[in-house]
């Protein structure tokens, strides 16, 4: 039995149509992909000129020492680095979609690395948080930022409602919160959020 209905049996209109389509999804195929594309090399570009800003940045303050804890919209943090699941993100100022499009954005009003209270950072599931899914209690997670490395353990891993602001509730020793959507092969804009917890454990 034959499932392919010969194209050339189809009315001349009919195939006309159809050929019409293919071209139009063809299209649409190829700038989606290029789209992509050009978002994927655009962020991959902004991390590796942040990771050479961020070198030149531990140099200047290893003469000066000044060492800041409040940041402006689109300063450069530091980078996150969990060895284990060989993920590593440049984290700058804001949660904000633009900024969030490019690197891991650390988000304001929550502590600076090392500081006490809650250092937050948030990221996209299917981009540079996609790993925090094999994500386990105990890894070993650190902070590289322009004063030093700092060290941390993960604490907990929890799976909230996007509204529970309780996840950025400062706490009296330093830590730091991963924050993503949650789940990770959910197509739709995700229900939950996935949010991993650390505490301190080595600091510059």
């Amino acid at each position: 039995m034959n499932f392919f209905f010969p194209l050339r049996e189809l009315p001349l209109k009919r195939r006309r149509a159809l050929l019409f389509l293919s071209y139009v999804l063809l299209l649409a195929g190829s700038l989606a992909l290029g789209s992509c594309l050009y978002v994927w090399t655009h962020a991959e570009l902004f991390q590796n000129g942040q990771l050479a800003r961020l070198a030149w940045l531990r140099a200047q303050f290893m003469h000066s020492g000044a060492r800041r804890l409040a940041y402006r919209k689109g300063d450069l943090i530091g980078r996150l680095e969990i060895p284990r699941l060989g993920l590593s993100a440049v984290v700058v100022e804001g949660d904000d979609a633009a900024t969030l499009r490019l690197a891991a954005g650390h988000i304001p009003g929550t502590a600076a690395p090392g500081q006490t209270g809650n250092f937050a950072i948030a990221a996209h599931r299917d981009t540079l948080f996609h790993a925090l899914k094999n994500i386990r209690r105990n890894d070993l997670l650190q902070f590289e930022s322009v004063s030093g490395t700092y060290r941390y353990r993960v604490r907990s891993v929890a799976i909230v409602p996007p509204n529970d602001v309780a996840v950025l509730r400062p706490g009296d020793v330093p830590e730091l919160t991963l924050i993503t959507c949650y789940p990770f092969s959910y197509i739709r804009p995700a229900p939950k959020r996935f949010v991993v917890r650390a505490n301190l454990i080595a600091s510059p």
